[in-house]
């Protein structure tokens, strides 16, 4: 890996009234420390950190750091944002031996298009989208690439399924998915089905009304008949006598 050359400026570190003004004249304060080194307060000019931070590598560039008096040779640590802009408004740089191993976050870089979504209409989840590693600073990758091309739904890839990667450990745990494909989500109306208990009411109603009305039915012609047979006996007896 080629170290980038950033030219910095040494500051006083003071209030947080001059960092403001720091920031106005278009540059970003920052802080560069290490094992053993004494710290050192900087400032950077916007621009060129930006043309840094947009590189292949990105925040695992390896930067060659220089000031008036000295180089050192630094990653990037930490960057603080504004909460509102999001610009940068502050850079830890940790200064690294390019003998000693240090662990850094990997982006994953997700290439091909799963069988699962074009077949099956499936979705692709993106779950963890950095992987932990151990190595030279020369020896960062730029990204770790997943290929996700034969994946079907119902399919992952774990970290151990990973490419391995020369003179690069992986420290994320081994069985954390990466990406997996799953089924599409569909929305089906749900018609709720009516208790038995519930349809029944009306019948039984309905069937204590008939019986209501076929007694009163029942009585009813008994009484017509009774009538009738009165009116025939009468008529058998004529009519009742003068006196």
């Amino acid at each position: 890996m080629n170290e980038i050359i950033l030219e910095v400026s040494e500051r006083q570190i003071t209030t947080k009234s001059s960092l403001h003004k720091v920031r106005e004249s278009g540059l970003i304060p920052g802080i560069v420390y290490g094992e053993k080194e004494k710290n050192i307060a900087i400032s950077v000019k916007e621009k060129d950190f930006y043309h840094i931070i947009h590189t292949e590598l990105g925040e695992n560039a390896l930067i060659k750091l220089k000031t008036n008096d000295s180089s050192k040779t630094v990653l990037i640590k930490e960057i603080q944002h504004d909460m509102i802009t999001d610009k940068p408004i502050h850079i830890d740089f940790y200064i690294v031996s390019l003998k000693k191993k240090i662990e850094v976050d990997v982006p994953v870089h997700i290439i091909g298009e799963a069988r699962g979504i074009k077949e099956s209409g499936g979705i692709l989840e993106h779950l963890l989208r950095e992987i932990h590693v151990r190595c030279l600073p020369t020896n960062i990758p730029r990204t770790i690439d997943v290929d996700v091309s034969n994946l079907n739904i119902g399919n992952n890839i774990t970290v151990k399924d990973l490419p391995k990667i020369p003179e690069v450990e992986i420290l994320s745990d081994l069985n954390s998915i990466v990406v997996n494909v799953v089924a599409p989500t569909k929305v089906e109306e749900i018609v709720a089905a009516v208790p038995e208990e519930v349809s029944a009411g009306p019948e039984i109603i309905s069937k204590g009304k008939k019986e209501e009305e076929g007694v009163a039915e029942e009585k009813e012609q008994k009484e017509v008949k009774k009538e009738v047979k009165e009116e025939k006996e009468g008529k058998k007896k004529g009519p009742p006598e003068k006196k």
